[in-house]
């Protein structure tokens, strides 16, 4: 049984991609502080004090996948990259 909800792993997986709170409640149309109770539940549930501890307990745990990450990490890049032109 998984510690987790759905939910708590979407946040968490957007955590792990690098999203901040303000980019993964846009993305999950939601607000920012629910992300931040989404957060709190999942350190609580996981034993944890931080995001990286939470992201490497649930991939220890197999509530992540590396898989997971590399898609979404794909997504955001394109999502933020700067474009060349107005690159210095």
């Amino acid at each position: 049984m998984s510690p987790l909800t759905a939910r708590q792993r979407e946040v968490l997986r957007l955590v792990a991609a690098g999203y901040t709170n303000a980019q993964a409640a846009r993305r999950l149309k939601t607000k920012q502080a629910t992300v931040a109770r989404h957060l709190a539940e999942i350190y609580k549930r996981l034993a944890v004090h931080d995001r990286a501890h939470a992201v490497a307990v649930a991939i220890y745990l197999g509530e992540i996948s590396l898989a997971d990450l590399a898609a979404i990490g794909q997504a955001h890049t394109r999502l933020t990259a700067v474009p060349k032109e107005t690159a210095a």
